[in-house]
């Protein structure tokens, strides 16, 4: 078949060009075809620039703002063990991110102090927190869950730390241990009659 396709596209000279459009090399020869779809087709008149927006602002009481600074991070990919079929052994699409905790100065010492309880499990003997993501097939999509799970560690680091429950707390779960206790009378009342009901009369 690619031999056929070979043939016919040596034989048959490409030379009609449209109008405006630009030329591919393909197979040896320059190709005329663009796609009506092509983004300056559409827009032609288009001032829009692809552009990096500056960093926000610091939250006025030190906390996280959910901006992370990727060049004090360390990303990298590898083949993934994740769904993907005969992709994952060709594409990097695991992510692996790391940063050294201690000195990440970009995070109030208080929350760097609390993330390391939270996740020790995630620290390595060097003192770098490791987060891994491979659930999708798609390398940005991974470094984007990464990220967002990096958000999220940071965050419940942030969270006030409570010794003592609150009342609505104490009632909520004094409500479901009453549910819990009535439930299982009922279904030991109801075992019960099933097994009289078994019996012979006498």
């Amino acid at each position: 078949m690619n031999k056929l396709v070979s043939t016919l596209l040596r034989s048959v000279p490409l030379r009609r060009t449209l109008s405006g459009a630009q030329s591919y090399h393909v197979l040896g020869r320059q190709y005329s075809y663009k796609s009506d779809l092509a983004l300056e087709t559409i827009y032609p008149t288009s001032s829009l620039r692809l552009y990096t927006p500056p960093p926000p602002a610091a939250r006025p009481d030190g906390k996280f703002n959910g901006y992370i600074p990727l060049e004090k991070i360390t990303i990298s990919y590898s083949r993934s063990s994740g769904p993907g079929g005969q992709n994952v052994n060709t594409v990097s699409t695991k992510v692996d991110l790391r940063f050294h905790l201690e000195t990440a100065n970009w995070l109030p010492e208080s929350t760097r102090n609390r993330l390391a309880q939270l996740q020790r499990g995630r620290i390595t003997k060097d003192g770098y927190l490791v987060i891994k993501s491979e659930i999708t097939r798609s390398q940005q999509m991974n470094t984007a869950d990464a990220l967002h799970k990096l958000r999220t560690f940071i965050r419940q680091a942030e969270q006030p730390i409570s010794t003592e429950p609150a009342p609505e707390t104490v009632e909520r779960l004094r409500r479901r241990h009453e549910k819990a206790a009535r439930e299982r009378l009922t279904t030991k009342r109801m075992r019960s009659e099933t097994k009289a009901q078994r019996q012979a009369p006498m």
